[in-house]
């Protein structure tokens, strides 16, 4: 009750100030993120800050999923064909340039992937791929072999997670300034806003969207309160306690899963025994009713229901603080340091109530003997904990991550989180290594059975992180647009799919 009130007092306190501010002008929106996004560089465009700005919009990829199919779709590659185990041949669409004049070519597209896979360069969307190294050729000016060390068979799905940038971007270092084949360039940007504007010479159908103003807010019932008085035109992340109103509110099924990761190679982590105290100490369903909504759903592994790998098998973690009570004694009694601090590292704005989840688990995990404190961070120090190499001299955390898988399989997951080698991984297991290689390397059920596998020994044996849950997305659209979320709105918001009513 008291957030609820709190939230409203605030929605109702903005929603004053912003009274009597201008209308937009004809063809411009303007979208109210919850936090500001640490660069704009399409390596990171797997991140929701970044991707909700760029993808689709800036930067374009070779295909398209359709997330509610899971079929793949040509985009600015026309078709592709599989020459042997190790080799994709890809064809390219002609006539499309990049926005700084360079042309889009199979020249463009090799330095793209090098760019993807250049181990100077801290990618996240290299993480897609796993281990897997990948080695692109020119064969003419519209057609690219791509060659793998090891077989991918979801090669063309993998390839809608990669964006093409111009070859004038800079090759080893991040940069500020994104240049792609998309129907919008960057106008401005500061730390108060980003603006895009429309692209005329763009190759495709020209958007209905003319200019783009984005800003950011981290309080949910601000940026709900900035949509409702017409401040802004769209937020894609309100709290469901601020989701108050059925004409412009709307709940959708995302494919976002949230975690806490474990850094289960550091003590008092690295003792099987306080890692699943973690999971047996949260009172997960009052926590997940109170802060995300009578439908959300606990998750017991990193992929939603659906997508292929998921192990209908796992049961999620229940609620049992005595027992999570008596495995910390015990491994206190055997020397564990339970007393050492363990830090909770979480992202200012992450996702609707995400502090409070901090806040409530911290409390949860106080009581059953454990000494946890909370550092929030912003997007540009956070992301530092969530790729290798981790901060040194870190001591042990517990890592607050919500991750996206709206692909449909399990090997755009299970790799990065859980291989050795993984961009994102805090464990080392080498027979889990077996599996998951043997898993990427398959297809068909072979591919389903060994990822089921792999989730079901991160989840019962090496216990790798506190699965929290499936996300249900909360949206607020202002009433001058025609526009609606779905599966794909955590990690883009294509403003050619955005219209005006009449």
């Amino acid at each position: 009750m008291t957030i609820r009130y709190c939230t409203r007092a605030v929605a109702l306190l903005t929603a004053t100030l912003f009274s009597g501010v201008a209308i937009a002008a004809e063809g411009e929106v303007k979208i109210v993120l919850p936090e500001q996004p640490a660069n704009l560089d399409p390596c990171r465009s797997i991140r929701s800050d970044i991707g909700r700005i760029i993808n689709s919009n800036i930067t374009e990829t070779l295909t398209v999923i359709d997330t509610e199919k899971g079929t793949v779709g040509p985009w600015l590659a026309e078709k592709w064909e599989q020459v042997d185990d190790l080799t994709w041949r890809v064809h390219l669409k002609s006539g499309v340039k990049f926005q700084d004049g360079a042309a889009f070519d199979a020249e463009a597209v090799v330095k793209s992937i090098n760019r993807l896979m250049n181990p100077d360069l801290t990618c996240d969307s290299r993480s897609k791929f796993g281990d897997v190294k990948l080695t692109p050729k020119a064969i003419d000016a519209q057609t690219v072999e791509i060659s793998s060390d090891s077989p991918v068979p979801i090669m063309p799905t993998l390839l809608g997670t990669v964006q093409i940038v111009s070859p004038n971007m800079p090759f080893d270092k991040e940069s500020n300034d994104p240049v792609g084949t998309g129907p919008y360039v960057v106008e401005s940007k500061s730390n108060e806003q980003i603006v895009l504007k429309r692209h005329d010479a763009y190759w495709g159908a020209k958007p209905d969207v003319t200019r783009a103003t984005y800003v950011w807010r981290s309080e949910s019932a601000i940026r709900a309160a900035m949509v409702e008085s017409g401040e802004a035109d769209m937020t894609p992340s309100i709290a469901v306690q601020d989701a108050t109103n059925a004409e412009s509110d709307f709940a959708y099924l995302n494919s976002e899963t949230t975690r806490m990761r474990i850094d289960a190679q550091i003590p008092p982590l690295d003792d099987v025994r306080i890692r699943k105290a973690l999971n047996m100490a949260i009172d997960w369903d009052g926590m997940g009713e109170a802060l995300f909504g009578k439908d959300v759903l606990r998750a017991s592994q990193m992929v939603v229901p659906g997508v292929r790998g998921h192990n209908p098998g796992i049961k999620p973690w229940t609620y049992n603080p005595e027992e999570a009570m008596k495995l910390v004694e015990q491994a206190k009694a055997e020397g564990a340091p339970v007393d050492k601090e363990i830090v909770l590292i979480g992202r200012n704005g992450f996702f609707p109530n995400s502090a409070e989840s901090l806040e409530a688990m911290r409390s949860m995990w106080q009581e059953i003997g454990l000494n946890v404190s909370i550092r929030q961070l912003e997007a540009a120090d956070w992301v530092r904990y969530l790729d290798k190499p981790f901060p040194e001299g870190r001591g042990p955390t517990l890592f607050q991550q919500q991750h996206d898988n709206n692909t449909g399989d399990a090997g755009f997951t299970a790799p990065v989180m859980y291989l050795s080698e993984g961009q994102y991984s805090t464990i080392a297991d080498p027979d889990l290594d077996v599996v998951l290689k043997k898993a990427m390397a398959a297809t068909g059920d072979e591919r389903e059975k060994l990822f089921q596998e792999v989730f079901a020994k991160v989840h019962d044996e090496i216990v790798a992180d506190v699965p929290m849950y499936h996300m249900i997305g909360y949206v607020r659209v202002g009433s001058r647009l025609d526009w609606k979320p779905d599966l794909k709105t955590n990690s883009e918001i294509a403003l050619s799919e955005i219209h005006f009513k009449d």
